[in-house]
């Protein structure tokens, strides 16, 4: 038992030691000046064997002389040979972070990325996560906007290929979700899908967005966006209205919600134009059954979607044009006089003139 108990405690001793080590380590502070190069302050480990600590920092220092040199290309090689020979030492971090830099540089933004990436993801807690979400921000953003990746070590231009930035924006989204930098990146996914014209991919980012961070900056930005993404699928009266109905809803959410934003005026006028084609698919339904069905169960659907479209718009001129149509239809039926036709037009007939009409049609080639 005595023997399990003295175990026991070298061991809790020995992890403590580790611990502190290991906290030591992460508390290094590492330093670069000219006239000295690379060194730790405080006392703190370099968390490697004497011998392979002191090959680290030889290999740091000559990265960053090369770094100072512009060489960035040897930079970049040195840091990352750093990042993989001794990703567990307190130069690691730093050397990945220093070889994206050096590849950004010569504008290899791919390389750049995973990078920046590989010190998020490999040191969540580095000093430098907030740089560095900023730094794939700019990547991503030159991306988008057309600037070509460099290939064959970084000395001819590659395509363009925006939908590589949409690419690292969902990253840097999926990575920090709540550092500064994300709303903008939604906003920029959005961009990017309008750009290549993906209506759909567009509206779910702004979805995504408005959702995410109702209470951002750009929140109203984007929620205009959305309605205009809706109102861009409207195709007519004639068509489908299910695009017109939620670009009508967004315009309105807008509305109330930023009463006193500068682009309210937008915003009306789009749901004015939502609203009208909704209410003249109403009135264009009714048509048919008020020319083209002439019984009285084509007449009575008529009706009711007459009455569908004033109700739509009650105060536009859809409704004006609904409400004449019924005038119509009540003047066929006999239930009012037959003058109040549309302006322009002969009134419509009512059954008693059509069936003299037909009499008079059927007669006429054999005299009275």
């Amino acid at each position: 038992m005595q023997r399990v108990t003295a175990r026991s405690t070298v061991l809790l001793f020995l992890a403590t030691v580790v611990m502190f080590l290991s906290a030591g380590a992460l508390r290094a502070d590492l330093i670069w000046t000219p006239q000295t190069g690379w060194r730790l302050e405080g006392g703190a480990l370099s968390g490697l064997p004497a011998s392979e600590g002191r090959n680290a920092l030889a290999l740091m220092n000559s990265a960053r002389s090369a770094e100072e040199n512009k060489s960035y290309w040897l930079a970049a090689l040195r840091y990352e040979k750093v990042g993989k020979k001794y990703p567990n030492s307190v130069y690691a971090p730093e050397a990945v972070y220093r070889a994206a830099l050096a590849r950004l540089a010569r504008k290899q933004y791919y390389k750049a990325f995973d990078n920046f990436r590989l010190v998020t993801e490999r040191y969540p807690n580095t000093t430098r996560f907030n740089e560095i979400v900023g730094e794939q921000y700019r990547v991503a953003s030159a991306l988008l906007d057309g600037k070509r990746n460099r290939m064959w070590f970084g000395f001819a231009p590659g395509p363009k290929f925006p939908e590589r930035g949409i690419e690292y924006f969902e990253t840097i989204i999926q990575n920090a979700p709540y550092s500064d930098y994300a709303p903008l990146a939604m906003m920029n996914i959005a961009r990017g899908h309008t750009k290549m014209g993906d209506t759909e991919a567009t509206i779910d980012a702004l979805d995504r967005m408005i959702n995410n961070y109702p209470k951002h900056l750009l929140a109203p930005d984007a929620l205009l966006k959305l309605a205009q993404a809706h109102e861009s699928y409207m195709d007519g009266a004639a068509y489908d209205q299910t695009a017109s109905r939620d670009a009508a809803s967004y315009y309105q959410d807008f509305i109330i919600q930023y009463p006193n934003d500068p682009a309210v005026a937008r915003a009306e006028s789009g749901l004015d134009k939502a609203r009208t084609q909704i209410a003249e698919s109403k009135v264009v339904m009714a048509d048919f059954y008020f020319y083209k069905r002439k019984t009285p169960e084509g007449r009575v659907a008529a009706r009711v979607l007459y009455n569908d479209a004033i109700t739509a718009y009650p105060n536009s001129p859809v409704a004006v044009k609904a409400r004449q149509l019924l005038d119509q239809l009540d003047a066929i039926e006999g239930t009012k006089p037959a003058d109040a036709g549309v302006a322009g037009k002969t009134p419509a007939p009512t059954t008693a003139t059509l069936s003299t009409a037909k009499k008079k049609k059927w007669y006429w080639p054999f005299g009275n």
